[in-house]
């Protein structure tokens, strides 16, 4: 408490002792398997978590020049990146080509030509994995799917045998093998077992037809529990890795790619905020934060719910529990992070965590109404304070 006291808010607060937690979590349930895990940059993107990750030999998912950029300055191997992305543009192009990335992750036959055009201009070849979309509803929430026939991302399957064919004649491509990614916050299985069918049938079919793939990507998408972070801090790694243990036949000399973000880095993060105002109306009491949805969008863009706690509100039980609407400062309806909130009775000057905010909090901050972004505090039970940014 100690820590956070002394810093000002609003600010983000990064365990990493649940970060070592989740890495080591990793590294045991994919040891002795062909399986390769790049961890998704946009999640978040702080120097710090980015240099922790990177020590423990694990690949990045990256979806533009920037974050190629900081992935190379974070000590990340650039055989181990896989650049994903529907719009990446010349200079995000060369930049990978450059760095020697391991994979550009390829979602339409303009974007093929152009990388063909620039490997040739700087006389390389390019590894690419063509990006299915195998039209999989993954059931979550509309922004955040991305495997239907809807969704912008990738080829349809009814075109991939052009597209493969295509890509084989390119003479600055190298054809590595198919990525697949079907949305994100997916905490059912079911989506991962149709993805795992879809894979063995188009992996069977072009095997037949005597072309083989080096690697399968299946991208990422594995959801954390938003309302029980004390009970549940790391995600099911075990059911999530045993389903594709299970289910999808790899070939031989295959290796199977996973590309993880919120399940790596969203549990060890809260947005820590103090209490400006509680404000009653008529029908409401609203607790008014200095933190609003230039700090944690998620809520205002997607109706997303976190975990709330009042830090030093009574904890003895024999503190009164009332109602809340949990608000922000920004001038918009929508700057609100929970209607109906329970907490114990809330007072001016409180400090508020904001559960769960290690992914797409700090990635996705700005700095509209002219708002200056938070800084970032780390803890360690080895090291009490890392580091401030």
């Amino acid at each position: 408490m100690g820590v956070i006291k002394q810093n000002d808010t609003p600010f983000y607060y990064y365990n990493m002792d649940i970060l070592q937690s989740t890495l080591d979590e990793i590294s045991r349930h994919i040891e002795g398997y062909p399986y390769i895990v790049h961890y998704a940059v946009k999640a978040n993107g702080n120097p710090l978590i980015l240099k922790e990750i990177a020590r423990h030999n694990i690949g990045v998912d990256l979806v533009s020049g920037g974050e190629i950029e900081a992935a190379i300055e974070a000590g990340f191997d650039p055989r181990r990146m896989t650049f994903s992305g529907v719009g990446k543009t010349d200079w995000e192009i060369r930049t990978g080509l450059s760095h020697g990335i391991g994979c550009f992750n390829v979602e339409s036959v303009p974007e093929l030509d152009v990388i063909n055009e620039i490997a040739h201009e700087m006389d390389t070849v390019a590894n690419i994995a063509i990006r299915v979309n195998p039209d999989i509803d993954a059931h979550t929430h509309k922004y955040i799917t991305t495997g239907t026939a809807d969704n912008k991302f990738g080829i349809s399957i009814a075109s991939l045998d052009q597209v493969i064919a295509h890509a084989t004649e390119l003479p600055h491509i190298h054809l590595l093998g198919l990525h697949f990614h079907i949305g994100s916050q997916i905490t059912s299985m079911q989506p991962y077992q149709m993805l795992c069918d879809t894979i063995n049938a188009l992996s069977n079919k072009f095997e037949r037809q005597g072309i083989h793939f080096e690697m399968i990507n299946v991208g990422g998408g594995l959801g954390i529990d938003y309302d029980h972070p004390d009970e549940h801090p790391l995600p099911d790694f075990k059911t999530y890795f045993d389903t594709f243990k299970q289910g999808l036949h790899l070939m031989p000399g295959q290796t199977l790619h996973f590309e993880l973000g919120r399940s790596i880095v969203g549990a060890c993060g809260s947005l820590i905020s103090r209490v400006v105002f509680v404000k009653e109306s008529r029908n409401k009491k609203f607790i008014i934060l200095d933190a609003g949805m230039t700090d944690l969008i998620r809520p205002a863009l997607y109706g997303a719910h976190h975990k709330i706690d009042n830090l030093t509100a009574r904890n003895d039980g024999h503190c009164e529990i009332q109602t809340y609407d949990v608000v922000g400062p920004v001038c918009e309806s929508s700057d609100t992070f929970a209607i109906n909130y329970q907490l114990p009775t809330t007072h001016r000057g409180d400090l508020i965590a904001i559960r769960s905010a290690g992914a797409y909090g700090e990635s996705m901050a700005s700095c509209y109404n002219m708002r200056r972004l938070p800084g970032s505090v780390f803890f360690s039970s080895k090291q009490p304070i890392l580091d401030t940014l």
